[in-house]
């Protein structure tokens, strides 16, 4: 038996950003992105984080922040590092998709925010009435706010699972080709 290199090789990771009003179903999409199960979730005052891998030796870290109004004046803080937005509305809460895509246009304002891409996740599609991805590109203004960055707007259901697998691998994709810009960057 010959001598084995036994350092393991150091994954790769992005810091994702995951954002949207309270009852969007961050913390759900979260929990379902680890155990593929459903758990009843209270509302998140402060942040959840955790790591999932998106294969090939690479780790998304979620940083899911809380959605309360009190707690949106604190989204900037979060800002700096992240390498990718996943940005979740609940596509069949009519009363507030406009709250929502107000609150979506303000971050993407936002300096620290330049170039990140951005996932739109449409959640809830198992809702009767819910906006499908190409009705909340339209609402949300995707074209207009995003024209600077990758982006995608991916329907999926939290509940189900319906759209997440997609919408990992997008995510890394992106965050990936984005970590690259940066380096060639800096």
């Amino acid at each position: 038996m010959g001598h084995q290199n036994t350092k393991l090789p150091r994954a790769k990771g992005a810091n994702i950003l995951m954002l949207g009003l309270d009852s969007a179903g961050k913390s759900t999409l979260l929990y379902k992105f680890r155990y593929k199960d459903v758990f009843l979730t209270l509302p998140t005052i402060g942040f959840n984080v955790d790591m999932i891998d998106a294969g090939k030796d690479f780790t998304l870290t979620f940083w899911d922040v809380g959605g309360q109004k009190k707690m949106r004046e604190l989204w900037s803080n979060f800002l700096d590092d992240a390498d990718g937005l996943l940005y979740v509305v609940d596509s069949s809460d009519k009363r507030r998709l406009e709250e929502s895509r107000r609150e979506f246009e303000l971050i993407l304002k936002n300096e620290s925010l330049k170039n990140v891409p951005v996932v739109v996740l449409a959640n809830k599609q198992d809702l009767p009435g819910a906006l499908n991805a190409e009705e909340i590109t339209r609402k949300f203004k995707m074209k207009k706010y995003c024209s600077d960055r990758n982006w995608y707007v991916q329907p999926c259901c939290a509940i189900t699972g319906e759209g997440l697998a997609e919408s990992l691998q997008r995510l890394s994709t992106f965050a990936k080709q984005y970590s690259k810009s940066k380096e060639t960057f800096t």
